[in-house]
Order: structure tokens, then C-alpha cells, then sequence
């Protein structure tokens, strides 16, 4: 069963991230509190959004994901930030029920684009995302200000 997510998951959705970032060895990168969370999730003007994945009850998965925006296509469109069913879950159509919503609210709403990355290295995902006929963006180099280097440009406005 695929549903939005609510209030009462936001702890589980940070223990998924957390172990989301564990398989991607960046453990130390998730500083995610519940809190920022929650209001990221569920404030007057949500920044993100959130379906679980479940199975007999059980929390299985889960996505998140935003709104983008195309200047070229003049819609809307969502960015997957997170795609994550728990190991015990996989291969049981999970990840699929995940995108095939996202697909839908794209659908639903008339946005023409579901983007998101993957880890070079992370060939079950890869495969995965092939199969549902996904196109590779390879011509695109992805780029990332944090930390320290966005704040100090962001310290030089005038």
C-alpha cells in the first residue's frame, strides 16, 4: 500500500533517511532532525512531500520529493530526492508502487518531468530505474554548493 505520509511518520521517515545514508556511505552527511523535517513535510507552505510504502502494517519505504520547475517546458515537474524500501522489503514491487505513484501525481497534475539522481556505484538502483525505461542524463554535470563555500558566497551580496 503506497499513502502520503503524516505527522506520526516523520520519525521513521528520519530513520529511513538515516539508513538510506548508511548504504550510501555517507552515514555522516544525514543531520536531519525530526523536527526540521516535520516542518519541511507538513508546515503551511510544505517544502517537500512524502509517501510511505507498507506492507501488512509494517513501514517498507518510503520517497520524497518537491516540486520543480521548467523553463523550457513552462510546467512543473517533481524531483525524487529520496527513493528507499528497507532490505527486507526488496523485491517486493515497493520501489515500483513508489514511482508508479509519483508518475501518477505527474499525470494527475500535468507536470511533464520525474527527475532525481543515482550513485554511480549503485548498480541494483541503476538496473532498476533502466527497466522502468528511465533515460540516463549524461551530458548534465551535477553541481553542489554547501557548507562553508555557499556561505561564504553568500556572504559577499551587496
Amino acid at each position: 500500500m503506497i499513502r502520503p505520509a503524516t505527522p506520526a511518520d516523520v520519525p521513521e521517515i528520519v530513520n529511513m533517511i538515516r539508513e538510506l545514508a548508511e548504504y550510501e556511505k555517507a552515514a555522516h552527511e544525514a543531520r536531519v532532525t525530526e523536527q526540521q523535517l516535520h516542518t519541511a513535510l507538513f508546515s503551511d507552505h510544505p517544502a517537500a512531500f512524502a509517501h510511505i510504502a507498507e506492507q501488512d502494517g509494517e513501514v517498507a519505504g518510503f520517497t520524497l520529493w518537491f516540486l520543480t520547475f521548467s523553463t523550457w517546458r513552462g510546467v512543473h515537474g517533481i524531483y525524487m530526492e529520496d527513493l528507499y524500501v528497507r532490505p527486507q522489503h526488496r523485491g517486493g514491487g515497493h520501489g515500483f508502487a513508489l514511482m508508479r505513484e509519483l508518475a501518477g501525481i505527474c499525470a494527475e497534475r500535468g507536470y511533464q518531468r520525474l527527475e532525481w539522481s543515482v550513485l554511480d556505484w549503485n548498480e541494483p538502483s541503476i538496473g532498476f530505474y533502466d527497466k522502468l525505461g528511465a533515460v540516463r542524463q549524461d551530458e548534465w554535470l551535477k553541481y553542489r554548493l554547501t557548507d562553508e563555500p555557499l556561505q561564504h558566497l553568500g556572504a559577499r551580496r551587496d
